[in-house]
């Protein structure tokens, strides 16, 4: 009995050891970019994979969308303002044989691309740009990335900028600018507004000025206004009408 046991003993072991090395079992997510003796032979997955142990290879791919956050980078705007602006991006593995075959490490690859990408990109628009458009940005770098990124196998879904730091002074500087602006425009309404009362008053006064009866009751509507401020003096103007008439009624005496 010992010596049977003593002979199946090392062919469980290596039996064990020989399906541990061929069983892989992937999840719906992942897939096996499998080499023989250093060629690739193909993808596989999900499920149970069998590998022939010592002769084939497997290298494990993720297919979900991967969270890349892009360190904050040093930008000089068209404008010439120096901000630091990061970003997030989006992408997945869409073809994990040329993710793993065409180039060495995609994560890095694609963080540097990124990178000089976006340093790239808003150094080309100015400041102001890069603060209420950055919608257009982000698509724009989107572009530029997924192009590059196709001959990897990965998909770039969506970039995100999420914040542009500017210095003080430069804060300070917009704060300025902004508040001349608010002058201007409350200047710019209150000119308008003038142009447009000046205007009224000139019409009104060329109709005052073809009916003298509706002069008359201008007169006497400025009275009763002025009557009822309760003044000690009252100065009114004196029709010139009535002055004309007078004035016949002495020449003819």
């Amino acid at each position: 009995m010992l010596p049977n046991l003593a002979f199946y003993a090392p062919v469980a072991i290596l039996l064990l050891v020989f399906l541990s090395a061929a069983i892989r079992i992937l999840r719906e997510y992942q897939r096996g970019v499998v080499f023989t003796l250093g060629r690739f032979t193909g993808v596989k997955g999900p499920g149970l994979i069998l590998l022939v142990p010592f002769v084939q290879q497997m290298v494990r791919t993720d297919l979900r969308t991967t969270v890349l956050d892009v360190p904050p980078q040093d930008v000089i705007s068209h404008d010439n303002v120096s901000v630091r602006v990061n970003a997030v991006i989006y992408f997945r593995i869409i073809d994990p044989e040329k993710a793993i075959i065409q180039v060495e490490d995609f994560l890095n690859a694609t963080s540097q691309l990124a990178q000089t990408t976006l340093r790239s990109v808003l150094g080309k628009h100015e400041l102001d740009e890069m603060l209420a458009e950055r919608d257009r940005l982000n698509s724009d770098i989107q572009e530029i990335l997924d192009a590059h990124t196709a001959a990897w196998g990965i998909k770039v879904g969506n970039v995100e900028i999420k914040q542009v730091d500017i210095t003080e002074t430069m804060i300070r500087a917009i704060a300025r600018q902004a508040e001349a602006e608010r002058e201007r425009r409350a200047k710019v309404i209150n000119a308008e507004g003038e142009q447009q009362a000046a205007q009224k008053l000139l019409e009104a006064a060329t109709i005052l000025g073809q009916r003298p009866e509706a002069m008359q009751l201008r007169y006497l509507g400025t009275l009763n206004f002025i009557a009822g401020d309760k003044n000690s003096t009252i100065v009114f103007p004196f029709p010139m009408e009535l002055a004309k008439l007078l004035q016949t009624m002495a020449l003819r005496e």
